[in-house]
C-alpha cells in the first residue's frame, strides 16, 4: 500500500503544475493588455526560436517598423505612427510571445526531470503529454489568429481570437485540475450525488461565457451600447442582424454583446442556485460548500465588473481586470467541480 500511495500522488509535481498555471494566468493577462492596446499585429512574422531575440539595433527596429507599415492596420488606422509609438505596441506583443516560450520551457524541463526521477504519478503521464501538445498547438493557433489581420483586416478575426483565448482558458483549467489530482491522489471514494454534474455544468457555462466574451473583444463590441441594461435605450440592439447566421453570431457588434449580456444572466442565476443549494446541502463537506459559494460570488462580481467595464467604454485597467477575474472564476469553479466528486 505504501508504494501505491507514493506512485499515486506527488506534491512536488502539484506545485510545479500550479506554477505553470500561474504563468498561463499571467499570459492571459498580458494577452488581454496586448489586445486592448491594439498591439497584436505589431510583429508580422512567426519565428518560434529566433523571435525570442528582440530588435537590438536601429537597423533591426527600422526593419520591423517597415514590415508593420505594409499591413492594413498601419495604413488604415495608425498611419503616421512614430517609431517610438511603434516600439510601445511592439513590446506588448513581444512580451506576450516571450511568456508563451517561458510557459513551454517551464512545463517541458521540469516534466523531463520529474519523469527521469519517476516522481510523476503514472496515471498522469498521458494527460500531461496531451497538455504539452495542446500548449504547443496554442502557439500555432496564436499565429493563425495574427495572420488573419495581416492582409485584409485591420484586426484579427474574432472567431480566431475566440479559439485562441478559449484554448488558453481550457489549458488553465486542465492544469488546475491535474495539479489537484497530483496533490491529493486518485479519489478512493466518490460522492454518490448529482453534485458532480451540477458543478461541471456550471463550469461549462462559465467557459461558454468566456468564449462569448472573446467575440465581444474581437469585434470591439464593448465600445457600443454603453448603457445598461438597455441597448441605446432599447430592449434589443437595432443592428443585431448582420446579413447571415455566421455573420450575426461572430461579426455583429450588437449580436455578440447581446449574447454575452444575456448569457451572463443565465450563468449568474445558475451560479446563485448552485451556491445556495450547496451551502444548504447535508452531504457536502464545509470546504466544498465554501468553494461553491466562492464560485457564485466570483460570478456575480464578474457580472458587476463587466457592467462597469462596458459603461466606462472598456478602459485598459478595467478590461484587464475583467479578463483576470474571468480566469480566477474559472479556476475556482474547476476546483469546486474537482472537490465535489470526492468525499
Amino acid at each position: 500500500m505504501t508504494s501505491f500511495l507514493r506512485s499515486d500522488r506527488s506534491q512536488a509535481v502539484a506545485i510545479w503544475l500550479f506554477a505553470v498555471a500561474a504563468l498561463v494566468l499571467a499570459m492571459v493577462v498580458v494577452g488581454g493588455a496586448t489586445r486592448l492596446t491594439d498591439s497584436g499585429l505589431s510583429i508580422t512574422e512567426w519565428r518560434p526560436v529566433t523571435g525570442a531575440i528582440p530588435p537590438l539595433s536601429d537597423a533591426d527596429w527600422a526593419r520591423e517598423f517597415a514590415e508593420y507599415r505594409e499591413i492594413p492596420q498601419y495604413q488604415q488606422v495608425n498611419r503616421g505612427m512614430s517609431l517610438g509609438e511603434f516600439k510601445e505596441i511592439y513590446w506588448w506583443e513581444w512580451s506576450h510571445r516571450l511568456l508563451g516560450r517561458i510557459v513551454g520551457l517551464a512545463f517541458f524541463v521540469p516534466f523531463m526531470v520529474f519523469a527521469l526521477r519517476r516522481q510523476i504519478p503514472s496515471r498522469l503521464y498521458i494527460r500531461l503529454a496531451l497538455l504539452f501538445v495542446l500548449g504547443g498547438l496554442q502557439g500555432a493557433i496564436g499565429w493563425w489568429m495574427v495572420a488573419s489581420g495581416l492582409s485584409e483586416r485591420v484586426s484579427v478575426a474574432p472567431e480566431r481570437l475566440m479559439v485562441h483565448l478559449g484554448l488558453a482558458f481550457a489549458l488553465l483549467g486542465a492544469l488546475v485540475w491535474t495539479a489537484l489530482d497530483a496533490w491529493a491522489g486518485w479519489a478512493r471514494q466518490t460522492l454518490p450525488s448529482p453534485w458532480g454534474r451540477r458543478a461541471l455544468v456550471l463550469t461549462g457555462l462559465i467557459f461558454v461565457q468566456i468564449l462569448l466574451g472573446a467575440l465581444v473583444a474581437g469585434n470591439d463590441a464593448g465600445l457600443v451600447y454603453n448603457d445598461f441594461p438597455l441597448f441605446a435605450g432599447k430592449l434589443w440592439p437595432e443592428d443585431y442582424l448582420a446579413g447571415g447566421v455566421w455573420a450575426t453570431l461572430a461579426h455583429s457588434q450588437g449580436a455578440v454583446q447581446a449574447h454575452h449580456r444575456v448569457f451572463a444572466y443565465v450563468v449568474a442565476i445558475v451560479a446563485l442556485l448552485v451556491g445556495w443549494s450547496a451551502w444548504r446541502s447535508r452531504y457536502l463537506a464545509q470546504d466544498t460548500k465554501l468553494l461553491a459559494v466562492t464560485t457564485a460570488g466570483a460570478v456575480w462580481a464578474q457580472v458587476a465588473l463587466g457592467v462597469a467595464t462596458l459603461m466606462a467604454r472598456v478602459p485598459i485597467s478595467l478590461g484587464i481586470a475583467h479578463q483576470l477575474l474571468a480566469a480566477i472564476t474559472l479556476c475556482v469553479s474547476v476546483a469546486f467541480a474537482w472537490r465535489v466528486r470526492r468525499i
